[in-house]
């Protein structure tokens, strides 16, 4: 069923995990998904020795996409409007990552949204915004 404006006030929060130690096998998995192979996401050593990363790291549309699930979760299928995102932080295997998306607004059936992902020592990895349709 989906959100409600009625059930909505600015400062609302709703929070919901998203991985719980993310994997390299993940990752991977989501490289072939996308056809995205760049090898700072797939070779350790390319990674490592040769562009000096402490470790492979997730693609930043992996982190886009489960937090775009957070918010369909939220206010349902098929319901948003809007949502972009800015990358702010590297996401590498092992991290848990929670997402926030707070009430903005709530206006003419049309809730608007600040989002945050951060990993397991509080660290932003997104920020973004998302907007809506809800039903009265």
């Amino acid at each position: 069923m989906p959100l409600k404006a009625s059930q909505l006030k600015v400062g609302d929060v709703h929070t919901a995990r998203l991985v719980d130690d993310l994997t390299r096998t993940q990752i991977v998995q989501y490289a072939g998904a996308s056809g995205d192979y760049n090898p700072l996401h797939t070779d350790e050593i390319f990674t490592t020795k040769v562009a000096g990363y402490p470790s492979v790291f997730a693609h930043g549309m992996l982190t886009m996409g489960m937090t775009g699930k957070m918010l369909t979760d939220y206010v349902g299928d098929a319901r948003l409007t809007k949502y972009g995102v800015r990358f702010t932080s590297q996401v590498f295997p092992g991290d848990t990552l929670d997402a926030t998306a707070t009430v903005k607004s709530v206006e003419n059936g049309v809730a608007e949204f600040d989002v945050k992902t951060v990993n397991q020592n509080g660290v932003e990895v997104l920020s973004g915004y998302a907007a809506a349709r809800v039903d009265p």
